[in-house]
């Protein structure tokens, strides 16, 4: 196992999941209309969520012997506030997070149970997340 190539990709997972924790606490300042309070409870939610796997790659960072980042590089702010063009940043988010999960996983390659489960039970969160973005996007 090239514990420095996981590392490395962790660390991008890190990112990915602080920048989301951001942009899902943005969202949810920035919602208005009708659907206002359900959609801001569920981008708290994913804000929480992120938080939450942020702290567990860093975990899994730190088990390995590296140093999670102080920085993050995934925020681009698009000034695009209708529903559903936050929607479909949400779902493009989503889609790179599970891609880094899967990338993740074929580094694992087997050889750790532990991260492996890790990887997959991430991926299934994501898949979900995403799937659920795309309900809301068929009426939008």
């Amino acid at each position: 196992m090239n514990k420095k190539k996981i590392i490395s990709k962790l660390t991008q997972i890190f990112d990915l999941e602080l920048s989301g924790v951001i942009r899902y606490t943005h969202y949810s300042l920035m919602i208005f209309g009708a659907n206002r309070l359900p959609l801001v409870d569920f981008f708290k939610g994913q804000a929480n969520e992120s938080l939450a796997h942020a702290n567990l790659a860093g975990e899994h960072i730190t088990g390995l012997g590296g140093h999670p980042p102080l920085n993050i590089n995934e925020i681009k702010e698009t000034f695009k506030h209708d529903i559903s063009e936050i929607l479909k940043e949400t779902l493009e988010h989503e889609k790179k997070a599970i891609k880094n999960y899967y990338e993740l996983l074929s580094l694992i390659n087997g050889n750790s149970v532990y991260l492996e489960e890790y990887a997959r039970s991430m991926i299934g969160q994501e898949e979900l997340h995403s799937m659920e973005v795309e309900k809301m996007l068929k009426n939008n």
